[in-house]
Order: C-alpha cells, then sequence, then structure tokens
C-alpha cells in the first residue's frame, strides 16, 4: 500500500485477522480508505471494549470523540478528552489522528460521518452497561458496531467504484458478522466483561436463528455486487462467518488456522 503509512498496515495486521487480507484485494483509493476506517473504528472499539475504565467515563469519553468527528479532527484536543485513561490505551486508540490524516481526502466525509455515528452509539450503550432486553435493542446495538459499518462501505464502493447497493442488505451484512462474534463470544463477554447481548427470554437458538436471517441478507447483498475486486473484499469476511456458525452449532469453539488458510484459497479462485 505505498503512499500510506507502513506502520498502519503493521497495525491492521496485528488488530484485524478477517479484515487485513481482505483490505489487500482492494485498489489504492478503496484500499487507504477501508484501513484508515478500520483503524478509526477500532481505535473507538477498544475504548468501549476496555475492562478497566467506568462505563460512565467510557460515555464521557466517546461523547466528546464523536462530536470531534463533527468538525476538522483536533488531535491534541483528543488526547485532553482521554485525560488519565490514555496510559491504558493501546496505540490503535492513541493514533486515531494519524488514521483519519491517512484517509483520501474524497473518503473522508464518509468515514468521519460513521465514526461519529459509531462513537455516539458506543457512548449510549457503554451508558446502559449494554442491558440488551429485546430484539430492537440487539437490532440498535448491532447497526452501532457493524451495521453502519455495511453502509459506509456501500457509501465507498459507490464513490470509488460506481457500486448502488441496497442500504438494509448492507446494515444485514455487518449484523450477520457481528451476530456470529457474540456467539462466539458469549462465554467470554460474560465471564470477562459481565455483558450479555442476548435479548431476554432468547436462549442460544434464537440467537443462531438472528445471525442465519442476517447472513441471509448478506448473501442477498453480494448478488448485487460486480466489481470483481469488491466481490473478493466482501466474500472473505462473510464466507469465514458461515464456516464460523456452522463450527459453533457442531460446538467447536471457532474454526482451525486451516479453515481459515483454506477459505482464503476458495474465496481467490471461484
Amino acid at each position: 500500500m505505498s503512499g500510506f503509512p507502513k506502520d498502519a498496515i503493521r497495525i491492521l495486521k496485528e488488530t484485524s485477522r478477517t479484515f487485513y487480507i481482505p483490505i489487500t484485494f482492494l485498489q489504492k483509493e478503496l484500499k487507504h480508505s477501508v484501513a484508515s476506517a478500520y483503524l478509526v473504528f477500532r481505535a473507538i472499539d477498544e475504548i468501549e471494549d476496555h475492562e478497566n475504565v467506568d462505563n460512565d467515563v467510557k460515555h464521557t469519553i466517546l461523547m466528546q470523540v464523536a462530536d470531534l468527528f463533527n468538525q476538522p479532527f483536533d488531535s491534541e484536543e483528543y488526547v485532553k478528552i482521554l485525560g488519565p485513561t490514555k496510559d491504558q490505551m493501546p496505540e490503535v486508540t492513541l493514533r486515531l489522528g494519524d488514521w483519519l490524516r491517512a484517509c483520501p481526502k474524497d473518503a473522508q466525509p464518509i468515514v468521519m460521518r460513521s465514526a461519529y455515528e459509531m462513537a455516539s452509539g458506543m457512548a449510549k450503550w457503554s451508558k446502559a452497561n449494554w442491558n440488551i432486553r429485546t430484539r430492537e435493542d440487539l437490532d440498535d446495538y448491532t447497526y452501532y458496531v457493524a451495521g453502519l459499518v455495511g453502509v459506509m462501505l456501500s457509501d465507498l464502493w459507490e464513490l470509488y467504484g460506481g457500486e448502488k447497493t441496497d442500504r438494509e442488505l448492507a446494515i444485514g451484512y455487518g449484523r450477520g458478522l457481528q451476530a456470529v462474534n457474540i456467539l462466539r463470544n458469549e462465554k467470554e463477554d460474560l465471564d470477562e466483561r459481565g455483558v450479555s447481548f442476548v435479548p431476554d427470554g432468547w436462549n442460544r437458538e434464537e440467537l443462531f436463528k438472528y445471525a442465519e436471517e442476517n447472513l441471509a441478507k448478506a448473501d442477498e447483498y453480494m448478488t448485487h455486487l460486480k466489481k470483481r475486486s469488491i466481490i473478493l473484499f466482501c466474500r472473505l469476511p462473510l464466507a469465514l462467518a458461515h464456516k464460523t456458525l456452522k463450527a459453533l452449532k457442531e460446538g467447536r469453539e471457532k474454526i482451525t488456522r486451516a479453515e481459515v488458510e483454506q477459505t482464503v484459497e476458495e474465496v481467490q479462485t471461484n
């Protein structure tokens, strides 16, 4: 990815097993836009996920960070907002300003708009201690952490690839991946963070059904794409989600490294 910070690619590789490879399939402007957007989102996500930061503090930080995305981003102000928590934050979070600067100018408004929405939504759910009671709550939460990423990607596909896609299907794509993550990490989230993303009265079966419904929308989303590099990008995370869901149904915790490698190969040869 020439013309893009080399260490950004290193951090991308360290922080995302799922998205690093598909990003390499994209052409230059898209590659740089999606890579910087991913790092921005990851930076915000690490604040929301931090085990040692109080929920009210997270809410305050995320709301103030959200406001920064509504104007030219001020890195000094950002460091002030993080305050004492900055000593606990990973590099990807501390360098949020670098990732925005690396984003191609045409794509910046799209990424900033989505980052504002994500930070605001995560702030709301931090304050509520991710207390998901209903399907509507689950839809709301999965929209803010993943569905809106689907919408942002669709905006980038249109900007750089002339691809027009359906917004609801794009949200379903993001939600489907997130639902698989929730299923995979259900025990860990409860044990380590005391958080459950499962609505009241739901059992694991209903969560599987929720994931399947959204992955079906993702499958339909794929049928509308025409540009090969974009199809390749979208195909890999979706194929991994389908295989992970199948493994979870079989009682396995995740798919094996060999299965991941085989999927990467399949996606590129089909």
